[in-house]
């Protein structure tokens, strides 16, 4: 047994965890126990194959293993309850195929774990969590670490999600036509909150998460290559691409936060920025609808092109917002246009909509308003005001470097 030189170890696991976890499901049609004995396979694989060797059939070996896992599992189990139901779960079905006999391009696996992690039945950080552990194959530690929580916080997070999707009777199946579109959407969302969770942590020391936006970012290749049709999945990728592209520049040598109006532009992924351009010029060119990832998409693709912030065409931006604002209506969308208002009309515009959006409960105290109100009474010669506002900001953010940054601001303003 040899290490293949290709293809990174953790790479491998992660792209064979779900043809793994579909092979036990299809046997025993237990999530939360196959997971369970697919999750301790992929720890013996971790341990032992940088010793031994990576198997020549890395995908029968962590079928084994997981099987062996999971026989145990149930002995032991229907041992200590004495049930006859749990005990014949011991024996695999003898028109299953062997582990030897699997092939491991079964290529709906990925697509139907997804699906089934984003069960309706599930909370949104749930079901984030539940989608990291069976596809991303991060262990329950590193997702505590990501959601700012203790282990055993998130273990027993994970276990009642898993619990969750088998009282509802999730199978390892595709949902039916008629709710895949529905389905599809609350992927998608999951998705683009593990992106932003990652992009701009909400809380602790660090402003990114670069493991979070990586995950997300390979599943939604994953979800466009199963469903290269669907302009909204295009559309997400396309605005992580362009979003991912601006990361080296947010923060400075230091750790603290970069505006996007400060952040030096010669740092930016031009690759990346060709890839999301391209594709959502693509969507845009061929889609007979507009979908907020579209446009939210659109609307990043504006400002990577421009060259020199003053570039940057805020009337195009400006018309996106109010497209995006129809499309998907929410406090936040009208937040973003606000600023694309204060660009093109005046700061003052953008105050008139901003006192509006203060009687909104949701926003009161979400700093990202007063963040905003500061800066348009900063651009509005109001120095006083605006140091007020990022104050305020800075009280009710949980993220130390956006603390830090509003801090600084407001400092400044004395």
């Amino acid at each position: 047994m040899t290490q293949g030189p290709d293809e990174p170890l953790g790479d491998l696991l992660r792209r064979l965890t779900p043809q793994v976890i579909g092979a036990l499901m299809r046997r025993y049609g237990r999530f939360d126990a196959c997971e369970d004995a697919v999750q301790e396979a992929l720890l013996a694989a971790a341990t032992q194959w940088p010793e031994q060797g990576t198997p020549d059939n890395p995908y029968g070996w962590l079928v084994t293993v997981a099987t062996r896992r999971f026989t145990d599992w149930v002995r032991s189990d229907a041992a200590r309850r004495r049930r006859e139901d749990d005990d014949a779960l011991a024996t695999p079905d003898l028109h299953a195929p062997a582990a030897d006999e699997d092939t491991a391009g079964d290529e709906d696996d990925s697509l139907t774990l997804l699906f089934l992690c984003c069960h309706p039945a599930l909370s949104p950080p749930s079901q984030i969590a539940l989608t990291l552990r069976a596809l991303g194959g991060l262990g329950t530690a590193e997702i505590a670490h990501a959601f700012f929580v203790p282990e055993a916080t998130m273990a027993q997070r994970i276990s009642r999600a898993k619990q969750t999707v088998r009282k509802a009777g999730a199978t390892f199946e595709l949902p039916p036509a008629s709710e895949r579109e529905e389905r599809l959407r609350t992927v998608l969302h999951v998705l683009y909150l593990m992106f932003n969770e990652g992009y701009t942590a909400m809380a602790g020391a660090d402003l990114q998460r670069r493991d979070l936006t990586a995950e997300a970012v390979r599943l939604a290749r994953m979800l466009r290559e199963r469903l290269p049709g669907d302009s909204e999945v295009a559309g997400l990728l396309a605005l992580m691409l362009l979003t991912e592209a601006r990361r080296n520049a947010r923060t400075g040598p230091d750790g603290s936060l970069v505006p996007l109006a400060e952040q030096d532009r010669e740092r930016w992924d031009r690759a990346l920025i060709a890839e999301g351009v391209e594709i959502i010029t693509r969507t845009l060119e061929s889609t007979s609808g507009l979908g907020p990832y579209q446009l939210q998409a659109a609307i990043a693709a504006v400002h990577d092109e421009a060259p020199r912030v003053e570039d940057t065409d805020w009337p195009q931006i400006l018309a996106l917002y109010g497209l995006l604002e129809q499309a998907a209506p929410g406090p936040m969308v009208t937040l973003n246009r606000v600023v694309a208002v204060a660009m093109v009309h005046g700061p003052d515009e953008g105050l008139k909509i901003l006192d509006g959006l203060e009687t909104d409960e949701r926003m009161a105290e979400h700093h990202r308003l007063h963040a905003v109100r500061a800066h348009l009474l900063e651009m509005a010669d109001r120095p006083d005001e605006a140091r007020d506002s990022y104050r305020t900001a800075a009280r009710y953010t949980t993220s130390l470097p956006e603390q830090r940054y509003l801090e600084g601001k407001s400092a400044a303003l004395r």
